[in-house]
């Protein structure tokens, strides 16, 4: 008999990462392990030919439900992907490699980037970034991040 896999470390159904080459702000990420690719809400998005070097410039809202804080980022493009909305609509997306940072663990993952301003959250954290790094307690939340103090009410 093989001997049996030591598990791997456990994540919430939600977590906080960061995505240091993007944005200093950590996205909170819904953990999807229905979605093969992850996903990063991007908007007034284009594809550029910088000296023959592929970019796509964008940008982003880090803060869920919020639209302050808009940054603008431009990274090589790694490629364009089909990819099937639960919707069961197929859209031919950009994607981008990148570094995701959850914990102390830090790894590359490919995001493709989409508008996602009526999904509940700016980021999906796919199957192929989470293979063979984590296991998801569908139960818990934010297991290997901390949950952000809530803002300050700001007074007039």
């Amino acid at each position: 008999m093989a001997p049996k896999k030591k598990p791997g470390r456990v994540i919430g159904w939600r977590e906080f990462l960061t995505l240091p080459e993007l944005t200093p702000f950590p996205i909170n990420a819904k953990i999807d392990t229905g979605a093969r690719t992850s996903a990063l809400h991007a908007f007034d998005l284009r594809v550029e030919n910088n000296n023959g070097l592929r970019t796509v410039v964008f940008e982003i809202h880090p803060l869920q439900r919020s639209s302050e804080n808009a940054e603008l980022v431009t990274a090589p493009l790694h490629r364009f992907r089909k990819v099937k909305s639960s919707s069961g609509q197929t859209e031919l997306r950009p994607s981008i490699i990148t570094t995701a940072v959850l914990g102390q663990l830090s790894w590359p993952i490919e995001l493709t980037l989409t508008a996602r301003d009526a999904m509940g959250f700016r980021m999906l954290l796919g199957r192929s970034a989470l293979r063979k790094r984590f296991l998801v307690n569908p139960s818990r939340s934010y297991i290997m991040s901390d949950k952000p103090l809530p803002k300050e009410p700001t007074t007039p």
